[in-house]
């Protein structure tokens, strides 16, 4: 699971039909409180999340165990809208 932000929204009209209704984000991941991975990435969004919100991301098996269906193609699921992270002072 990772920190993210979503930066943006993707459509694609031509998919697989079982992500058919989901709606996709793409999400920069959060390396700390000052810096961000320069690659962005997709994930289909279960919590409502839009443009500049802060969200968890998780991947893997745990993204698809979030959906409804486990049959559905995805790594990567917003499972979460963060209100507040606190880093470690060094």
């Amino acid at each position: 699971m990772f920190v993210g932000k979503v930066v943006g929204s993707l459509w694609a009209t031509r998919k697989d039909e079982k992500l058919n209704g989901l709606k996709f984000l793409v999400v920069e991941r959060q390396l700390n409180e000052h810096q961000v991975d320069p690659n962005l990435v997709v994930a289909a969004d279960h919590v409502g999340a839009g443009e500049g919100d802060l969200v968890m991301v998780t991947t893997g098996s745990a993204a698809r165990r979030s959906m409804s269906n486990e049959n559905v193609p995805v790594d990567m699921v917003i499972v979460g809208i963060i209100d507040k992270v606190e880093y470690p002072r060094d």
